[in-house]
């Protein structure tokens, strides 16, 4: 068994949202009928998704809701992979044996979307089910720091200003800062929460300590990544994996550190963690909705459009979502910032319709 998979077996109990209630390995699929490369002669009998962490709460609750409305359905298969590796997974292939849904904290990337097409995956459908914010918190016994990106740069960058990282405390990066040591606790480089942090929050940073990094972005995006994106590798940046809720874990056992992860999680932790702010602005669902909290980003289902021809359900259990995510329904109350009506209108046509994503759309 090379991997394991997290099953939805029964309803998840409201003080648990987003603990793993099966684990199964991926021979649960054994009764499926592979598919032929090009098409989808075959089915399976029950829905898998991989992906975001982020994602994966609020995928987990529209399950409950699809099983509820859906007699005879079997548990889909749930697996918090993180977004790279969960498009590593999506894109391997079509037919039963690959994944029929991606979760996703950030955009596919067309050399993501090209690697689909090269293993034949065909059309894809892109659904923005909502909108996320990159949380920073602290415990509630913390410092109650106040940072800007230019502040989390020149902390967590492996080379600010092209010289090597050597602050150690948070007043090293800024005197106004307290004496602690920088410790943040963060999701690993296979997460889209990791890609989204650095894209949104380090790189403004990185751009206002080098101005001259930004005509870099078009003209030589490996060197804008290897200046903006890199992170230090020393300690002060912790990979803490894709489990977001052992962040905060161990933001409850150390008050002195700060986690990044999905707001969702700061949402549903309020008892422990409270928000840092950044630039003055702290994580809520009003800042994120209307852009004002720098952190803000889209979520994303991807779906194998030969899929929905062939797995029991899947159809189904897309309506299901876009039945969920509206500003008064179960999805935000577990803390998803439901997209503008626009937005909505568009996802729940691409459902509808079953719209292909044109990939000229990508970067």
């Amino acid at each position: 068994m090379s991997r394991l998979v997290h099953a939805l077996a029964a309803r998840m109990p409201a003080t648990l949202p987003y603990t793993m209630l099966a684990t199964v390995a991926c021979g649960m699929l054994g009764g499926c009928v592979d598919q032929a490369a090009g098409g989808a002669s075959g089915s399976r009998d029950q829905i898998r998704i991989v992906g975001s962490s982020t994602v994966y709460p609020f995928t987990t609750l529209v399950a409950e809701q699809f099983l509820a409305n859906t007699p005879g359905a079997k548990p889909p298969v749930i697996e918090s992979t993180g977004t790279g590796a969960g498009m590593k997974l999506f894109c391997a292939g079509i037919g039963a044996a690959h994944p029929d849904i991606e979760d996703a904290s950030r955009r596919m990337h067309r050399s993501e979307y090209d690697a689909c097409a090269r293993h034949g995956v065909g059309a894809v459908l892109e659904v923005q089910v909502g909108i996320d914010g990159i949380a920073l918190a602290e415990s509630l016994r913390g410092p109650g720091l106040a940072l800007t990106t230019t502040d989390l740069y020149r902390a967590l960058a492996a080379a600010p200003g092209g010289r090597r990282n050597t602050a150690r405390l948070w007043r090293d990066v800024d005197p106004a800062l307290p004496a602690i040591p920088i410790q943040v606790y963060g999701p690993p480089a296979t997460s889209g929460t990791r890609d989204s942090f650095v894209e949104l929050i380090m790189a403004p940073g990185c751009e206002a300590v080098q101005p001259d990094t930004r005509a870099l972005r078009e003209r030589a995006p490996e060197l804008f990544a290897a200046r903006c994106h890199r992170m230090r590798d020393d300690g002060a940046y912790i990979d803490a994996g894709e489990n977001d809720n052992l962040i905060v874990q161990k933001l409850r056992a150390n008050p002195d550190a700060i986690g990044i992860f999905g707001y969702a999680y700061l949402e549903e932790n309020g008892g422990a963690v409270r928000g840092v702010t950044l630039g003055g602005v702290a994580p809520s669902y009003a800042t994120i909705a209307d852009g004002s909290y720098p952190g803000a980003r889209p979520l994303y289902l991807y779906v194998k459009k030969a899929h929905l021809r062939a797995i029991p359900g899947l159809r189904a259990f897309l309506r299901q979502y876009g039945a969920l995510w509206g500003r008064q329904g179960p999805l935000v109350r577990r803390g998803l910032i439901a997209s503008p009506e626009p937005v909505q209108r568009r996802a729940a046509a691409v459902i509808a319709q079953e719209i292909a994503l044109d990939p000229a759309e990508l970067r």
